[in-house]
């Protein structure tokens, strides 16, 4: 089997664009990826393009040495162009392989320790912007059995957070919670927006809610930093999800940054250096937690790690998506009992409809963090895209 073509599609999303890969072999199956580097998306689409003279022609089965040339022979290594190119394709390789075998691709990764792992959404509470506002979409999710939900309370702020904004982000968390009592786990995104002071200050009030982590307090170069932050707080940290290989990592677990590590698979070079990464975390008896707010290809990949890895604790997903997406792919997930249960599906356990997706052509966004409209993350006819039952 050889690889005949690579092909890539930019699918808008609303609020980004996604980014699919598609590996064609001559004799044997496709196998798809996703890449999606949200605010870069063409750019990462070149880098795919650019690595077909490592594609075309080869064994597809051979995704070690795709993997290790390619990053070998990038004089500029690292970052998240390189990186979510080279997991795109990663991914597809895989799926190829699964397929291959006719297997789920978790079966080639070590198999299965879990049916199915338990969940956190995000974006339930778009458009919301004012705490009764945060706190009324809160109620409306408290009863469908989702065992934790994220937010980011702290409006338009970047590295201070006055007084008053303190206290409306703090009266939002205090009304989530009462909102959803004692059943669901609060994670607080902070977005990678504070310094040091500012995030320790956050910290310390969030001490009052017991909440389950404090995300991404500092900007994700100041790893120092973090390690700071966490020594001068009680709530736990978690981070990871713009770091984007096992190097970048070493650093991170070596200065004890966080205590859930958050890698993003269609970022940190894909489905084999996650599984590494989640070892390493392993061996720190820390909590595996990937960031997981892209399209179907990337959700379908992080399943797979949920289902071998043994210290992967809960999965995010967007409560609610384009409408569209179901037309795009073939995707089946089922949420029971507050847990997304693992598909059983040859290679990664989605296929992608071309057609479809040129239905949804790509559209320019930008960064919304500091423009006061962060919460403007879902269309207002999104639906949920998984069958609750």
């Amino acid at each position: 089997m050889k690889i005949t073509a690579v092909k890539t599609f930019l699918c808008n999303c609303y609020r980004t664009n996604w980014v699919f890969v598609k590996v064609e072999t001559d004799t044997g199956p496709c196998g798809w990826g996703e890449a999606t580097l949200e605010y870069r998306e063409p750019t990462v689409a070149a880098a795919i393009h650019d690595l077909e003279s490592w594609l075309i022609g080869k064994d597809p089965a051979n995704i070690e040495l795709f993997r290790h040339d390619c990053y070998r022979d990038a004089y500029w290594r690292g970052g998240p162009v390189l990186m979510s190119a080279l997991a795109g394709v990663e991914i597809a390789l895989w799926d190829i392989k699964g397929k291959t075998l006719g297997v789920p691709v978790w079966q080639l990764l070590g198999g299965k320790v879990r049916d199915a792992i338990p969940v956190y959404v995000n974006g339930w509470f778009a458009p919301a912007k004012t705490p009764d506002e945060f706190a009324e979409k809160a109620a409306a999710i408290r009863d469908l059995g989702y065992p934790g939900c994220k937010w980011d309370p702290f409006g338009k702020a970047w590295q201070e957070l006055g007084k008053r904004e303190l206290d409306q982000a703090m009266e939002c968390v205090r009304k989530v919670a009462a909102a959803v009592g004692n059943d669901m786990k609060l994670m607080i995104e902070g977005h990678g927006r504070f310094d040091i002071p500012t995030a320790v200050r956050i910290a310390q009030h969030l001490e009052e809610f017991d909440i389950h982590w404090f995300e991404e307090p500092l900007p994700p170069d100041d790893l120092p930093g973090m390690r700071e932050v966490r020594e001068r707080t009680r709530v736990p940290l978690s981070a990871g999800e713009r770091l984007y290989n096992r190097y970048e990592f070493r650093r991170f677990f070596e200065l004890g940054c966080a205590d859930y590590v958050q890698p993003d698979v269609s970022h940190a070079g894909g489905l084999l250096e996650m599984r590494f990464l989640a070892s390493e975390a392993e061996t720190r008896h820390l909590g595996f937690c990937p960031h997981n707010p892209s399209g179907p290809v990337a959700n379908a990949a992080t399943l797979q790690l949920a289902a071998c890895v043994p210290n992967f604790r809960i999965l995010e997903m967007m409560m609610t998506d384009v409408p569209y997406r179901a037309e795009i792919c073939d995707e089946k997930l089922v949420l029971r009992n507050g847990c997304m249960e693992i598909p059983d599906r040859p290679g990664i356990g989605v296929e992608l409809d071309e057609r479809e997706l040129l239905k949804h052509p790509f559209i320019p966004t930008q960064l919304r963090h500091y423009r006061g409209d962060l919460t403007d993350i879902r269309p207002v006819d999104a639906v949920r895209y998984y069958k609750l039952v």
